[in-house]
Order: structure tokens, then sequence, then C-alpha cells
């Protein structure tokens, strides 16, 4: 059902921006549904439709913010196992393998967490985000293996939009990365944007694009003559943007093995022993995993943290490492 919000701005409030403004008076709505909704045409401002988020409000601006009746999604279902870790009724959490896209995009309509979250139970999923996206709050990449949360009505899913917004969720992931990071560890504080090269890529930036905070320590390392020198690495978001981890560590000159995006050119290395070859040349996908989720349930106000094993795949290489450096 169509929803309309109206405020009227008050003397300590002016001057801040309306997409600020809006989300702090309906703590209900996530500020980027807010921010979405005005560049849907949805906003305002005394009668006057409004496209700017970061307009900034005056004393006595009556606000109309107009949010519409959620879209249907048209999904086909696809038949997929998913490993459940945790579901009640209002949230699932999935421990999704490398290999397989969140949401439908271009190139994949049909063979997506989304259509197999479709197939479990097309009529517990959130839909008032994106129509091909339903449930979805966030995202890993296809490569990327973990847990993810899932939203299985809308209230569920802006009280955990809310919470990746304000950068509350415990998000930790482990990887294999080349060579060795220098220091150990510590905290990377950067701007990500689009690759000016490659629109499918991030970069960093010294002048513009969104804040990104990974704090990292390294857990171990594997370096003798007959290996690369390689690093077991976890990483701790503070925020979460398009390939965070594997921009911040190409950045610093580590990428992250199995990548084939971001990835460095590194010596071949003599006398390698053929079993670690062998695995890493087998890896069809970035040795990356989101290990841990952490969030407040949205409805039941208790923290819950969520723990997940490396895929196999992954803890064979390491197995095989340890073993070579004994």
């Amino acid at each position: 059902m169509k929803k309309k919000i109206n405020l009227i701005v008050k003397e300590s409030n002016k001057n801040m921006r309306v997409d600020v403004f809006i989300n702090s008076k309906e703590n209900e709505i996530s500020r980027t549904r807010v921010k979405n909704l005005i560049l849907e045409k949805k906003l305002k401002i005394n009668n006057k439709v409004i496209l700017d988020p970061a307009k900034k409000v005056l004393k006595d601006d009556a606000i109309e913010l107009i949010i519409p009746e959620p879209k249907k999604a048209s999904l086909k279902p696809f038949k997929f196992k998913l490993d459940i870790v945790h579901e009640d009724k209002d949230i699932i959490v999935l421990n999704k393998p490398a290999g397989i896209v969140m949401h439908p995009g271009a190139g994949n309509f049909d063979n997506t967490i989304v259509n197999a979250l479709v197939d479990y139970d097309k009529d517990s999923l959130s839909n008032i985000g994106d129509e091909l996206r339903p449930g979805i709050v966030h995202r890993i990449d296809k490569n990327t293996s973990g847990l993810v949360v899932v939203a299985k009505n809308n209230l569920s899913h802006e009280n955990l939009s809310n919470q990746f917004n304000k950068h509350s969720i415990t998000r930790v992931y482990q990887l294999l990365i080349w060579g060795k990071v220098r220091p150990s560890k510590g905290k990377i504080e950067t701007l990500i944007t689009r690759s000016s090269k490659n629109r499918q890529m991030m970069e960093v930036s010294r002048t513009k694009g969104k804040k990104a905070i990974t704090n990292y320590r390294t857990i171990e390392i594997f370096e003798n003559k007959h290996t690369p020198t390689l690093s077991l690495v976890e990483c701790k978001l503070e925020t979460g943007r398009t390939h965070q981890i594997r921009v911040h560590m190409n950045f610093l000159g580590n990428s992250v093995v199995g990548d084939d995006k971001y990835k460095k050119k590194f010596k071949k290395i003599k006398n390698i022993n053929p079993l670690i070859e062998q695995n890493l040349n087998r890896l069809k996908r970035q040795f990356l995993h989101a290990k841990t989720l952490g969030f407040i349930h949205p409805t039941k106000s208790k923290e819950m943290t969520f723990n997940s094993n490396l895929p196999l795949e992954l803890e064979n290489i390491l197995k095989i490492l340890r073993n070579t450096n004994k």
C-alpha cells in the first residue's frame, strides 16, 4: 500500500540534508531508500519536486515523500540447494558458495541466489528494493564465499539496511594474499571510486569516491624456497564498498590469490612444490571468504553472530602450505 510522509522543518533541523532529515524523523526507512525515492521523483519540498538528496532544508519547509507500493518481482525459480545457517520469520542467513552471483544482472537473469530464494519460498522475501533483488540487503562477489543475511519482510529489510548504513554490522573475512603485508596489521583508509579505465572495476582515489575503511591483521605467513611467499590475512570491514578488500589489498601491493581482476604480476618461482602449484592453478575463485557476520536482530533486538568455516578447496590449500612449511 502507498504511504505518504509529511514533515515540517523546525529551527533545530535547518540546513540538514533532506535525506538525512527524513531518515532522522522516520527511523524505519533507511537513508539509502530515502535517497533512491528522491531520485525517483517522490519528494516534494513546498509542493515542488526535488531530485537532490543533498539539498539543505530550511525552517518551515513542508516535506512530502511518497513511498510507493512495492513492486512484485517476476523472477524464475532456480533449483539450487541453499546452505541455510539460520532462519526465522524475519531473516535467512546463508552460507554462499563461490561461483554464483547474488541477484540477476547483465548476462545472468536466472541462475542466482535470488532465483534460488524464490524457488525456496517466493512469498517470504522483502520487496521494497529493486524488483530483481527481493530480500537482498547486501552482497558478496560471485567468486567470494561466505555469510550473507536476507530479509524476509520489509520491516527487517529497512532495519538491516539502517545497520549497514551506520556501519554497525560485524563483517570479518579471511583471505590469502601474495607476499607479506607491511605493517603486519593496520587500518587502510582511502576513497574508492569506479575505475576510469574499466567500469567493472573499482580503484583507490585521492580526490573522489566513497570513504572505505578496512582493518587487517596477518594470521600466518607461508615462506620457504619451494613456495611463493603467501600470507593468510583477516580483514574486518568498517565500510562495505564494492570490491573493497580486493581493491585495498591490491593497493598495498598484496592482491588476493585467485583474483582475476585485481592482480599484480609475480615472479615465477623456481623449483616450486608441484602440489602447491597444481592447487593454486586449479583455484577458479579468489581466496576470499566472509567468515563472520554479526548484527542486531531486526525484531528481537538481540545481538546475533554467525561464523562459517573456510570451504574445502581453500582449507586444502592451507593444509598443503602448512605441511610444506614444516
